[in-house]
């Protein structure tokens, strides 16, 4: 498809995603995040798509935001604002896509990449998956979507300690639902038991969950979140 994203379309209703920066461990560019939400806009209304799994090319599932881009940001409007606003959008594409998203965490979800995983509904991990807020010893961290998942104690712990935790500590904590060997493998099938329901029922339930959250509403920004 294209130099950043890998889509397939593996069973009917289900659309699996692959990030495709295994030489950078799939960080989030500002060139990725906009193929991404451009991709995820139009997957919004395929009425085909019941189900959709994120995945990461290579050992990791993604590193989170691309830091080299950040320097270059401080002395670019230009680029700050391409940055800031395609970043805005990746998340609020994710945390309100209409139908339900499966994180398969084949390694380590860093940061940003950590947020992807808890804004999708379900996660499956590998047992190679990690999780970590590193970014906190230089910034702010997504913050909302974690403790919507895990509670005010879990989230605050690893916000504020930036510790990473393997996959089945994760499980543990509720971060993820199950730790198999091939994630890959059992999101897929994850999706394809939620594809055997009707897309319009799919829909409402997920507006609904997205109601019931405690994220911010749809329009915040990422250092709102």
């Amino acid at each position: 498809m294209s130099g950043f994203l890998r889509t397939e379309r593996p069973a009917d209703g289900v659309v699996l995603v692959t990030l495709d920066r295994a030489e950078r461990r799939n960080a989030l560019s500002t060139a990725l995040r906009q193929e991404a939400n451009a991709l995820l806009a139009e997957l919004a209304d395929d009425e085909t798509v019941r189900a959709l799994v994120v995945t990461g090319a290579g050992s990791a599932f993604c590193a989170g935001f691309d830091l080299g881009e950040f320097g270059p940001a401080l002395g670019d409007p230009a680029l700050s604002e391409a940055l800031w606003a395609s970043s805005d959008e990746w998340h609020q594409r994710w945390f309100a896509f209409p139908v339900p998203t499966i994180a398969a965490v084949n390694g380590p979800a860093l940061a940003g990449g950590f947020d992807l995983a808890v804004l999708c509904d379900l996660r499956v991990a590998g047992p190679t998956a990690t999780f970590a807020h590193p970014e906190i010893r230089f910034g702010d961290v997504v913050y909302s979507p974690l403790h919507d998942l895990v509670g005010g104690a879990v989230a605050r712990d690893l916000c504020f300690t930036a510790r990473t935790i393997d996959a089945q500590e994760a499980f543990r904590l509720g971060v993820v639902g199950r730790v198999v060997d091939d994630p890959v493998a059992v999101a897929l099938a994850l999706a394809d038991q939620v594809a055997a329901s009707p897309r319009d029922v799919l829909v409402r339930v997920k507006a609904k969950a997205v109601r019931r959250s405690g994220v911010a509403a749809t329009g915040a920004g990422t250092l709102d979140l």
